[in-house]
């Protein structure tokens, strides 16, 4: 049986702009704050530190309720009990890493075009559990990411994942202060706006009400 997963407010960590707090002390302050979903990425790390870095998350959100996710690392994912994976379109097929993790584990999928979409929404049902709808703006966090949707397209392909049965977060330039433009999505996703504030857990709180 797959886990609880409420998307609400989906955190993608960065060490770098954890900077000397650290990944696990970020993550910490951001649930107390209303975090309800956590994504480990780190595209620097080596196999070895990802499982080390994701092991650490994963003691920080025992009994929490969060939901673990580790980006693109299936064996990473496997190894240190995570409680899902989230894989973008050039990674390994959706379908494939389904079989890999077996049914009881989440799996995301990024989706940032109408042809992106249709790829996750042609998959059979309780492939995907969610898709990452963006960049929503350009971020540089992901530079590669390409430009944004804006608002309404956002809206607009959360509205076709949601008829196909799909959750969906927009990714991508968001804040405080844009986080009330978006409708249509199941939760939001953030990594700088928590990852670089002074004050992870302030962040938090101020991205839930802004929602």
């Amino acid at each position: 049986m797959r886990p609880a997963f409420d998307p609400a407010l989906y955190l993608v960590t960065d060490t770098a702009l954890a900077g000397p707090r650290g990944v696990p002390d970020v993550v910490r302050a951001a649930v107390a704050g209303g975090v309800t979903a956590v994504q480990v990425r780190d595209k620097t790390a080596s196999r070895r530190e990802l499982y080390a870095l994701t092991l650490a998350v994963r003691e920080v959100l025992a009994g929490t309720g969060v939901a673990l996710f580790v980006n693109d690392a299936v064996d990473v994912a496997l190894l240190a009990g995570a409680d899902g994976v989230h894989v973008g379109q050039d990674d390994l097929p959706a379908a494939a890493v389904r079989a890999l993790i077996g049914p009881d584990r989440l799996l995301g999928l990024s989706a940032g075009s109408d042809d992106e979409l249709a790829v996750a929404l042609a998959l059979p049902p309780g492939t995907v559990d969610v898709v990452g709808i963006g960049p929503v703006w350009s971020t540089p966090t992901k530079p590669d990411a390409g430009t944004g949707l804006g608002p309404e397209g956002v809206a607009a392909l959360a509205a076709e994942a949601a008829a196909g049965g799909l959750r969906s977060v927009a990714i991508g330039g968001i804040d405080a202060r844009r986080a009330p433009l978006l409708t249509g999505v199941d939760g939001i996703c953030v990594v700088s706006a928590i990852c670089a504030a002074p004050d992870p857990a302030a962040a938090a709180r101020a991205l839930r009400e802004a929602r």
